[in-house]
This record gives C-alpha cells, structure tokens and sequence, in this order.
C-alpha cells in the first residue's frame, strides 16, 4: 500500500509539472504575442504567481475533485494510478501535436473511466459529475462573453484616446497576466492536490479529506516549475492562430479569462484554463470584427475539447485493466 501511495504522490506531481508546461500557452500567448513582454518574463512572474494562487484562494477545488465525484467505496490507488497514467499519456499526445486541449478534462475523464472500471458506473455520483460537467461546459460561453463585452467597452471609453493608451493596455497586462496567473494556479493546481489526498485517505494515512500543506507546497511547485519551462507549440498556436493580437486585446482577454477561472476557484468548480481562455481570445476578436477570428481554427481546437473526457475516459478504463491484470 505504501509504494502504490508513492506512485500516486509521483504521477501526480508528474501530471502536475505536465499541465504547467501544457496550461502556461494559457496565461501567456497575449502577453508574448502582442510584444508586450519577453518569453522569459512573462513564464517566469506567471510561474512565481501560479505558486501563489493556492495559498492565497484556498482548495475548494481540491475538495470538489477529492470529495464530490465518486463514492469513497470505489476509489483505490490502483484506481488513482490509471487516472493519472492517462490523463499523463493524453496530454502528452496533445502536446506533441500541439492541440491546446484541456487537462481538466483530461483527468477528469481518466477518473470516470478508471473508477467505471473499477466498480462500475453507479460508482460516479451524478451530483458532482453534473457539477463539474456544468463549470467546464459554461466557462468557455461565458469567458467569450466577457471578453466581447470588455473589448466592447474598451473601445467606448477609449474612442477618443491618443495612440499611447497602447502603452496603457501593454504594461497593464502585467496586471491582468498575473491575475490570471494566480486564478490558474487557484484552479488547475488542486486537482492533482485533491488526486493525492484522495491517496493518503484511501492508504489510511488521513482520517477525513483534508489537503495537508505539505501536498499544497508540492502541488503548487511543480506546476510552476512546468509553467516556467513553458509549452512553446501551443504558445503558439494561442498566441497567433486566431488572429494578430495586439495589446489591446491581450489586456481585454486576459482579463475576461481570470474573472471567469477565478470565480470558479472560489465556489469549487474546476474550469479549463484552455477552453476558457480561447473562448475569451475569440470573444476579444469578435467583438473587433467577426470575421477577425480564424473559426476554423477554433472548430478543430472544439474537437479536441469535445474528445477529451470520452477518450482519456477509454484510456483510464483501459490502463486500469491492465494494471488489474498485472497486480
């Protein structure tokens, strides 16, 4: 019990230190692509301010994920294991084909195919699922609607401005970046902690589900570390696939993806970082002009969303077979 407790502490800093690389496209294409700050600045304060975001926003998160999908009966480390095996395998997929798909999907859907596995379906409680579900299917909607209507007034309060309110908008994505950088760090970083707390319970390590401050620590370092290294594909395809992005519109963007994460943080409901940050970026560029946006770009990003839960949930069902039958 004690090394399968181990190998989950490990696969889900792995999986951790995997989504900062993966998720750091997220906070940063704006700032990089509209030239407002260097590569290595913007990863390194997003890095320092990911750390931060658990301390400063607590762990609903990590309570909704550890606490609220699945009955405490069926969870075992072998089950935790193949979640985060697959989760780790198709994020690795994505990242090499650089799709910006969701992590939180990822792992999500590794829970529900492991745990469906495992103890079959009346396993998953709907309430959670349904919750979960809700907050990652409506975050994106909402982040396009923010950003459009930010864009929006931007533009009304500024119709008059002179040529240096870029200076404004360029500088103040420092703000905006961290603030997102903190709600990121707020949201993604507690689902691993909530995978591991689940660990220690089920190992007989913790009486009830409580994050301890050591896994806060753990969790909240590797994902900075991963963000600091940075996923320069998907920074990319972020950052100058939809359309040329100027400063205006990673301020605006920017802004509508930390209002929309961080209000998720603080009521539990894990969002992804990726949908609800191409949602704003596309909402941004509506707002401009519709036809500003390279749709097809973001269809063949939707697909990937749409595939992720069913596909990591076939994954996870799948490894824990085979760890069942190796064990």
């Amino acid at each position: 019990m004690a090394a399968l407790v181990i190998a989950v502490v490990v696969l889900a800093l792995v999986f951790d230190f995997l989504n900062g690389i993966h998720d750091s496209s997220n906070v940063v294409a704006t700032m990089i692509s509209s030239r407002s700050f260097s590569p290595r600045v913007a990863l390194g304060v997003t890095a320092a301010a990911e750390f931060s975001g658990p301390f400063l926003f607590g762990v609903a998160v990590a309570k909704t994920i550890g606490d609220e999908i699945v009955t405490a009966g069926a969870i075992s480390t072998t089950v935790l294991i193949a979640t985060l095996l697959s989760a780790i395998l198709w994020n690795l997929l994505t990242w090499w084909l650089g799709f910006p798909s969701s992590s939180s999907h990822a792992l999500i859907g590794g829970l529900i195919g492991s745990v469906t596995m495992a103890a079959g379906w009346q396993a998953i409680r709907m309430g959670g699922l349904e919750k979960i579900l809700l907050t990652l299917f409506t975050s994106p909607l909402i982040g396009f609607l923010i950003g459009f209507v930010a864009l929006r007034l931007i533009y009304l309060l500024c119709w008059n401005a002179s040529p240096g309110v870029n200076w404004v908008f360029k500088r103040g994505q420092m703000l905006t970046g961290l603030a997102l950088a903190l709600s990121h760090g707020a949201n993604d970083a507690q689902k691993t902690m909530g995978i591991i707390t689940l660990a220690l319970v089920t190992g007989g390590y913790l009486e009830s589900f409580a994050v301890p401050l050591w896994v806060i620590v753990a969790c909240a370092s590797m994902i900075a570390l991963g963000t600091a290294v940075g996923g320069w594909r998907l920074i990319r395809t972020l950052g100058g696939k939809f359309y040329k992005i100027r400063p205006v519109h990673g301020f605006a963007s920017q802004f509508a993806s930390a209002v929309v994460i961080l209000g998720a943080s603080l009521i539990g409901g894990p969002v992804s970082t990726t949908q609800v940050v191409s949602s704003a970026i596309m909402g941004v560029g509506a707002a401009e002009r519709v036809n500003k946006v390279r749709w097809h770009v973001a269809q063949e990003i939707a697909v990937a969303w749409v595939l992720t839960i069913p596909s990591a949930a076939l994954v996870g069902a799948g490894v824990y077979w085979l760890i069942d039958l190796v064990l």
